[in-house]
């Protein structure tokens, strides 16, 4: 009888390996498919932007939300704060994002979705011009897995697509429950202009990069 029950253990054991070993195999194909997509979306998407431009900025009003992710009611008035999205196979984008210090340029699509994450960074609401942009993205290391390693004061640039060129430098890197969506538009301070946002490894929890214009930007 033990050695049956050693034996069901150790198959149970197996069979559970087994699996974490084909999640993680599944996450990385995905990972790969995701970076590739986003790279042929790159290559196009910086054709049809014009030559970039240093950003102008305007004061703007707060948003809210009730959840990270629910469907989302921006309740705030983004008419002449962002310009024409581009269309690229089917998806609208509102620009790129670059994180020199993690080699990353990203394309964004301009509204989000789940399946819309799968493909690259969304922005989740706001505007760059209205100094509340919050874009969020899939934990593949090729889009936002590896934001917690930014360091404070490491740059974060964002083009819109009429080549406006909005300069920033991380000032706060947290990780916020999963349900704290107050925290995640609100925080401890109000001059944050842009949120980078993804989920922790396990689900339960969002990493959180904050930034503000750097001098001269504003």
């Amino acid at each position: 009888m033990r050695n049956i029950t050693k034996k069901i253990l150790i198959y149970s054991g197996l069979l559970m390996i087994l699996a974490a070993l084909s999640l993680c195999a599944y996450n990385v194909v995905k990972d790969k498919k995701a970076y590739k997509n986003s790279q042929v979306v790159m290559s196009e998407l910086i054709q049809l932007i014009p030559e970039t431009t240093a950003a102008k900025t305007a004061e703007i009003p707060t948003n809210p939300a009730d959840d990270l992710y629910t469907p989302y009611e921006d309740k705030s008035d983004d008419s002449g704060k962002m310009p024409a999205p581009v269309s690229i196979d089917g998806r609208e984008y509102c620009g790129y994002i670059s994180l020199p210090a993690l080699g990353l340029e990203l394309p964004v699509i301009d509204n989000w979705s789940y399946d819309a994450l799968n493909f690259s960074p969304c922005r989740f609401s706001g505007t760059a011009a209205g100094k509340d942009l919050i874009i969020s993205a899939h934990n593949y290391n090729s889009h936002f897995g590896l934001i917690s390693k930014l360091n404070i004061g490491d740059d974060i640039i964002f083009t819109d697509t009429a080549g406006t060129v909005y300069s920033y430098k991380a000032e706060d890197i947290r990780v916020l429950d999963g349900s704290d969506s107050e925290g995640m538009f609100y925080g401890k301070a109000d001059e944050w202009d842009i949120t980078l946002f993804t989920c922790t490894l396990s689900g339960q929890g969002r990493v959180a990069v904050r930034g503000s214009f750097k001098n001269g930007n504003k």
